[in-house]
């Protein structure tokens, strides 16, 4: 048996039912083999071994009182995957679906993207299976409060830094941080995607779906094209999408799509982002509300591909950007892609390919760029955000934006050059799997057994 099928083998019987996790491991494990043959120190060291277990998985009870005056329970995660190259780093999802393979695929994922960007961060992911849609303001805040009750003895500004995710943003990450400085009495930056109004960064909102564009931006530069003109599909319609539109519009292409869980709205002349950021940001609305303030957008409810596929992903366009959530986009979705002429698929949400998507676009050699590296932007600017709260200072947002750009561009020229050191150009998701492994094995390997 192979080293990657032993190491699948053995967490299938240590994490049961982990569906995600083993999907994650195995598409790295697969990427890291020749790099494994070629280099006896990582077996040595045992660092495959070593790197997929988490270093600390803290599970706990969210007991919290709904308006009604019942009593509520909810399940906490905090998976503090790995610090080698620095502090845990890593998002919370307020989701139904998230449970402990959701949360260590995404902790594994972490660990490797936030190794690309170059700074000092290790890797972490975490979230509760609470859902606050339809929920109040006070039910939400009682329940970010019952939540940081048991989470704040693990977090810090020097050890475990939280970020927001699915279901997490300022408004949760404020009610959050509010019983973290009541319970420990410290204002420091132990949350990022903070309220600029007390220690945010300006920028960190934006920064995920404006790095997926630079990615994108860069690796078409690569092959002689350009962004500009280019024809659009965007699924999703929370942070990540919308400012994945916003910038593709102020770079000169076309977004014509976007989506939520009900379906798809298909806008020929391109999206209205100031019609999409009132309802999503401001109304908390749907997207067939969109659909009826623009009589020329059509909307394709998400019953039309019920079993094999999705309506976003069968529509024309030169340029995909899969930003809603992961294995969104299937093999059958792939095929429509490339039968329609689709040039490049730039990642904005974690693992959106499903493993046979990802294959397709590998074998037809297209533009293809991992989530890993695509969507680093977001946790590059979180590190931004912690300089500045550590030196008290608060940087504009031009500069912010420039350090982004900067930090992107060295993503995209790690993951190329690794590629293409391993005789592999077109593959990027071997290239960003490779660059980052490197950089968290070599420091486990410094760093002793530990």
């Amino acid at each position: 048996m192979s080293y990657t099928h032993n190491t699948i083998v053995k967490l299938q019987k240590s994490s049961p039912a982990q569906t995600e996790f083993y999907q994650a491991v195995e598409e790295v494990l697969d990427s890291l083999a020749m790099v494994l043959d070629e280099d006896s120190r990582f077996c040595k060291h045992s660092i495959i071994e070593r790197i997929v277990e988490p270093e600390r998985q803290i599970m706990f009870r969210v007991a919290w009182v709904d308006d009604n005056g019942t009593v509520q329970v909810n399940k906490g995660y905090r998976v503090e995957f790995n610090s080698a190259l620095g502090p845990y780093k890593g998002g919370l999802r307020f989701h139904p679906s998230v449970n402990a393979s959701i949360v260590k695929f995404l902790g594994f994922e972490q660990v490797l993207k936030n190794a690309l960007t170059g700074l000092p961060l290790g890797g972490a992911k975490g979230g509760a299976n609470f859902d606050p849609k339809g929920r109040s303001d006070g039910e939400i805040m009682r329940f970010c409060q019952a939540f940081i009750n048991e989470l704040y003895r693990h977090i810090g500004a020097r050890t475990d830094v939280p970020a927001g995710d699915i279901g997490v943003g300022t408004r949760e990450l404020g009610y959050m941080f509010g019983q973290y400085k009541k319970l420990t009495n410290q204002f420091d930056g132990v949350f990022t995607g903070k309220n600029t109004l007390w220690g945010g960064s300006l920028g960190r909102k934006e920064a995920t779906g404006y790095g997926c564009v630079y990615f994108a931006k860069h690796m078409l530069e690569g092959n002689d094209e350009t962004i500009e003109g280019k024809e659009c599909l965007v699924s999703g319609s929370g942070n990540v999408a919308i400012h994945t539109i916003e910038k593709l519009l102020d770079l000169g292409a076309k977004p014509v799509t976007c989506t939520d869980s009900d379906g798809t709205v298909y806008h020929k002349k391109g999206i209205d982002i100031k019609c999409l950021k009132q309802i999503k940001e401001v109304e908390h609305g749907r997207l067939s509300d969109y659909a009826k303030r623009n009589p020329d957008a059509e909307y394709i409810s998400r019953e039309k591909y019920p079993d094999d596929g999705h309506a976003v992903w069968r529509l024309n366009g030169q340029l995909a950007f899969p930003c809603a959530t992961q294995n969104e986009l299937n093999a059958a979705d792939a095929r429509s892609l490339l039968d329609n002429g689709c040039i490049a698929v730039c990642e904005g949400a974690n693992m959106p390919c499903t493993s046979d998507a990802a294959d397709l676009f590998l074998k037809a050699k297209i533009a293809y760029a991992p989530g890993k590296a695509a969507n680093a932007g977001g946790v590059a600017t979180s590190q931004l955000e912690m300089a500045q709260n550590a030196g008290m200072q608060r940087w504009t947002f031009q500069q912010v934006d420039e350090k982004l750009q900067d930090i992107m561009l060295d993503i995209y020229q790690r993951t190329r050059d690794t590629a293409a050191e391993l005789d592999r150009p077109t593959n990027f998701i071997l290239g960003a799997n490779v660059a980052g492994f490197r950089r968290v094995a070599d420091a486990m390997i410094q760093q002793g057994v530990v």
